[in-house]
């Protein structure tokens, strides 16, 4: 395994992270067990979950994901050995059933301090390493949208000080270590550690954006703040849903798969355009003797901005396919094939 610094911190996190938004919905407890005892076998040391998991999001399984997490680390009593995230929900239609509900959801003090401490109940620790805004609360281009549309009444968020406060005050409490942003625009990377320096307020450490072969619009501005500001990005579906792995080509509809369960709720990443490019990135990594998912995320570890890959799996191959990429070096040459199909597709899965 390898490692690297998360943000500005002394934490070496694996370039591997574990993504968990399948325990408690795709995946049993026992399997959930069973994965993450295998990747830290692997040397994985970075774990990434969510108050709202498991995914798909719905009040039978809300908190699911944490709470086994949690009986895991009961279970295992190797909570030190874990660098362990996970993240608040904002706004959003449809999730009624968190907290006082969906349009009352935010980052304010009351509703940041109910979010810890239930998250913390849950995961059976006294402590996260790194609390991040699952996504903004102003009206920004998230899930699928591209363009940023200007709404001159949206000005009922969370002042970004206030935000950093309230995250203050939960670092002097003890309950989060470090605090991190998700599907956050450059100018809120920007105005975030621009008011944390400004103030002397906690210093977001990393940005939780989607990154794969067929999106990579966080290349286009995310990625010099990114680098530039020392705030890493932790990529999430890296293989586009699970369709960069190939199993879907050609129609197919596999058991228990996230398309298959859900087909319009991930739209996002099936598009027509989406699908002629993935079976070319497809055919390119079975022309280089690699797998698929192997091939995919080991592009996504490349990325000079990248600190962690979150992978996700429903079985052990899949799991292992993905860890795999870890070995894997992305030569001058696939570059290059990589750089000829993102110009004529260029992010078709937004």
């Amino acid at each position: 395994m390898k490692y690297r610094k998360l943000g500005t911190t002394d934490l070496d996190v694996s370039v591997i992270c574990l993504g968990t938004m399948t325990f408690g919905e795709q995946n049993t407890q026992q399997e959930a067990f069973d994965q993450m005892d295998y990747v830290i076998e692997r040397g994985v040391n970075f774990f990434d979950t969510a108050e709202l998991y498991a995914v798909m999001p719905r009040k039978e399984t809300y908190g699911k994901t944490e709470e086994i997490v949690g009986n895991w680390f009961k279970e295992k009593k190797n909570r030190e050995k874990i660098i362990l995230a996970s993240k608040i929900a904002s706004k959003s239609d449809g999730l009624e059933w968190i907290r006082d509900g969906s349009e009352t959801l935010g980052f304010d003090k009351l509703n940041m301090n109910a979010a810890i401490d239930a998250s913390l109940k849950r995961l059976k620790t006294d402590y996260i390493d790194l609390y991040q805004l699952h996504w903004p609360e102003r009206k920004v281009p998230k899930f699928g949208q591209l363009d940023y549309k200007y709404d001159p009444s949206d000005n009922k968020w969370t002042t970004i000080e206030e935000v950093l406060y309230n995250l203050d005050q939960l670092v002097k409490a003890g309950k989060i270590r470090y605090a991190g942003l998700s599907n956050e625009t450059p100018w809120g990377m920007m105005k975030f550690l621009q008011v944390a320096k400004e103030k002397n307020l906690p210093r977001m450490m990393s940005i939780q954006n989607v990154y794969s072969l067929v999106n990579r619009v966080f290349d286009i501005a995310n990625s010099e703040v990114s680098i530039s500001e020392n705030c890493g990005l932790l990529a999430y579906s890296p293989l586009a849903g699970g369709r960069l792995s190939g199993k879907y080509i050609g129609d197919l509809h596999p058991k228990n798969a996230r398309y298959t369960l859900w087909p319009q709720r991930f739209s996002r990443h099936h598009t027509e355009r989406g699908e002629v490019a993935i079976e070319k990135y497809v055919n390119l990594s079975k022309k280089y003797g690699i797998a698929p998912s192997t091939f995919s995320n080991a592009f996504v570890n490349d990325r000079p901005f990248l600190t962690s890959n979150i992978i996700g799996a429903t079985n052990m191959n899949q799991l292992k396919e993905n860890i795999d990429s870890i070995d894997i070096e992305i030569s001058d040459e696939m570059l290059k094939e990589i750089e000829n199909i993102h110009l004529t597709y260029p992010n078709p899965c937004v």
